[in-house]
């Protein structure tokens, strides 16, 4: 299966050392060690960061020919804060190579073979980038998986994009402290999904995905809950994971990692307690891991074997 991170690849700086990321590149990297194709359809500059990103994703097994070249911007860098829990804050440079993806004959072709493509609010915080994915969405072909990952990201996200992006959407998935807002800003009539206008925005998190799937008819809403699990909606059809308990190093890419490991298990068909199985157990071994695209060790062997 072909599966693209279509957004922002970047550095992590974090107090201790840096690390590769960007939510698209960790979605990528993942997919790909779970047997499929991970693509990064991304941008960097023709400076040091960006020469030592392209010779990191090679390294990786990344094809890294959808990744453009900037000259004019810097390549993308994020200054992130770890807390005693191990929980991460974010402070995003602005301006640099992916808030300006450019649509190519490349990019092209690569959305015509696309089995999945998972996209987030982050990447669309510039005209330029939003356009561009706007119009890789719209290039890949019926049977591709569109994905929304929300992830929110300091005020880089507005009404607009969100709902434009959710109605662009096969796959939500957001957490249990995005969803509370994603309520608040998408306009839909308060309290129940047949129409209701009493009580607030959000109530319950399966009402809440619920009205989400219907106002966007959605096939799959997810919220993740860190480390108490998930909740997964599919019609009337839900189920929930308590998580699994791991010596957290960081959080840095767990989210991205499990948005993988749903994608791999929704592209063939899964049930929903084994995509959240599947989803709940990715997520887990990164956050044990430090950074987002940890090396595979005897620990993911180990995953992977009892993922069956």
């Amino acid at each position: 299966m072909k599966v693209v991170g279509l957004g922002e690849v970047l550095w992590d700086i974090l107090p201790e050392r840096t690390c590769l990321g960007g939510a698209p590149a960790n979605f990528a990297y993942i997919a790909t060690l779970l047997g499929d194709q991970g693509m990064v359809a991304s941008r960097v500059g023709e400076d040091s960061r960006g020469v030592e990103a392209l010779g990191r994703m090679a390294e990786l097994g990344f094809d890294i020919s959808y990744v453009q070249r900037d000259r004019e911007h810097p390549t993308g860098t994020v200054k992130v804060e770890i807390d005693d829990k191990g929980q991460a804050r974010f402070e995003i440079a602005h301006l640099v190579a992916w808030d300006f993806l450019e649509w190519t004959p490349a990019w092209q072709d690569l959305a015509e073979k696309a089995d999945a493509v998972c996209y987030g609010s982050l990447a669309q915080r510039t005209e330029a980038s939003r356009a561009t994915i706007r119009r890789f969405l719209g290039a890949t072909p019926a049977r591709a998986i569109k994905v929304f990952d929300v992830n929110l990201r300091q005020s880089y996200y507005s009404q607009e994009i969100l709902a434009e992006s959710m109605k662009a959407a096969d796959i939500v998935k957001l957490n249990d402290e995005e969803l509370p807002k994603i309520m608040s800003l998408s306009g839909l009539p308060r309290g129940s999904p047949h129409g209701s206008r009493h009580g607030s925005p959000h109530e319950d998190e399966r009402l809440s995905a619920q009205r989400l799937m219907e106002a966007y008819e959605l096939k799959l809403v997810c919220v993740t809950r860190g480390g108490r699990g998930s909740l997964l909606v599919r019609g009337r059809e839900a189920s929930e994971h308590p998580g699994f308990r791991v010596k957290v190093a960081d959080t840095v890419g767990s989210g991205d990692a499990f948005t993988a490991g749903l994608v791999h298990e929704y592209l063939r068909g899964a049930p929903l307690e084994k995509m959240n199985e599947v989803a709940n157990r990715v997520g887990a071994w990164v956050a044990s891991e430090a950074g987002a695209m940890p090396t595979p060790k005897r620990a993911l062997e180990q995953v992977l074997a009892e993922m069956g």
